[in-house]
């Protein structure tokens, strides 16, 4: 820590050009060293942000002992591993979603964190966008009455990866690529999903490449108490403006009201209805759009990142312990597996048996 500000380490500059820019117009951070294997891209990093050093070599950033947080951007299949190189250096993490892949490190994971005495966050953007801050502020306050349901959903038409070599390789997958927003934000407020169950379908657009991973998507999921969600996914076939229909929608309905927030438009909508009527309430945050969109088509997240980077910092501060944190986001994972495993079996999938299977239960 340098006065009194923590010192954070990029790993992975692509996802990670937003969380440079976060870093240095946060009151919280420092800036300490940027890595990536790419060197191309190591230096046009430097040269964007001004910056005076970078490196290839990831040990050379766990090995700094100026360095408190290591910010983990790097493609899914190595977060595991590279959040373990991270507390086994005794950083402190923050990880882009999803934390791993599947269940297979989880528990060496756990253990890894608890011997390290470390922290391990896991950055779930869609949760400090401001509309969906918003909405869970006011749902704190019962401004929908007792929760009843969830919707949540991520949509949108994005065959333009399947012209990317990477989209096309064993193991991708749109779930954790994309639904994983969707899951998150229906866990946020039904934490203990304990059943899950859904279909999904390959689309023939799909099939034209030769690739036959499910790409549109609908699951039920519900709690030991009856609440239940319902999370959908469509990333193969065109899609509705983004100012009919939200990419990321979560709907909350409740006993007194019903609320939506969503990404990417900065926009919330309510409607409440009590003793004196219905009362309907709708509200932009037109002014933080440059807050949030900082780089070209509004396709990075620097906004989110620095509200959550800043969340972090403060619970540090406090002693708190930073949600989604690693046991949160390992059942999250849980889920998802469910949801794989339902999409193959045709079943209702349990989600403790399958937590079980990994000793993680």
């Amino acid at each position: 820590m340098k006065d009194d500000k923590l010192v954070m380490g990029v790993l992975g500059l692509g996802e990670g050009r937003s969380v440079i820019s976060a870093v240095q117009k946060s009151s919280y951070y420092e800036l300490g060293n940027i890595c990536d294997l790419n060197d191309e891209l190591c230096k046009k990093r430097v040269k964007e942000f001004g910056l005076s050093k970078y490196t290839t070599r990831y040990e050379d950033m766990l090995a700094d002992d100026s360095i408190d947080v290591i910010g983990i951007y790097t493609p899914d299949q190595f977060h595991a591993k590279h959040i373990k190189q991270a507390l086994k250096a005794g950083k402190h993490v923050i990880c882009t979603k999803p934390v791993m892949i599947g269940l297979d490190q989880a528990k060496d994971l756990v253990g890894c964190e608890k011997e390290s005495g470390k922290l391990v966050f896991v950055g779930q953007s869609s949760r400090f966008f401001e509309p969906l801050k918003r909405q869970r502020e006011l749902y704190e306050e019962k401004n929908i009455g007792e929760l009843i349901s969830v919707e949540t959903h991520y949509k949108n038409d994005s065959r333009w990866f399947l012209e990317r070599d990477w989209s096309r390789q064993p193991g991708f997958s749109w779930m954790y690529n994309f639904m994983i927003h969707a899951v998150d934000l229906a866990t946020w407020y039904i934490p203990e999903i304990e059943e899950v169950f859904g279909y999904g379908s390959v689309s023939p657009n799909m099939k034209s490449y030769n690739i036959h991973t499910e790409d549109t998507m609908s699951f039920v999921m519900k709690d030991k108490s009856g609440h239940f969600a319902t999370v959908e996914g469509a990333y193969g076939s065109p899609c509705l403006d983004g100012n009919i229909e939200f990419p990321i929608e979560c709907t909350l309905r409740g006993t007194t009201g019903i609320s939506r927030g969503g990404y990417s438009k900065l926009k919330y909508y309510e409607r409440t209805i009590d003793e004196t009527g219905r009362h309907d309430r709708m509200e932009t945050y037109d002014d933080k759009h440059d807050f949030y969109f900082r780089f070209e088509k509004e396709n990075h997240h620097a906004g989110e990142y620095q509200n959550y980077i800043e969340y972090f910092a403060r619970c540090l501060q406090k002693n708190m312990t930073p949600k989604p944190d690693l046991s949160e986001a390992i059942h999250t994972i849980g889920i998802m597996e469910a949801m794989k495993r339902s999409l193959t079996t045709g079943m209702p999938v349990k989600v403790s048996e399958l937590m079980r299977e990994y000793e993680l239960e």
